[in-house]
């Protein structure tokens, strides 16, 4: 195998590498931000802002027969 070739297939691995780890470590702080914020909801005791939170479909629309 060639020295160039091997040198180009090892440098585009280490960029896959840290293109991952990046990614990883922005997926890791959106599910801490949530777990915090999840924490915040729990504790706060609101059980109309716990419900909305686990099912935020519900309660959107009104039905109205004349």
């Amino acid at each position: 195998m060639d020295i160039a070739l091997m040198s180009m297939a090892l440098s585009q691995g280490q960029v896959q590498q840290q293109a991952s780890l990046s990614v990883m470590k922005m997926a890791m702080g959106n599910a801490e931000q949530k777990g915090e914020a999840i924490q915040k909801l729990l504790s706060s005791g609101d059980v109309a802002a716990i419900q909305r939170a686990a099912q935020p479909h519900l309660g959107g629309n009104i039905d109205v027969k004349l």
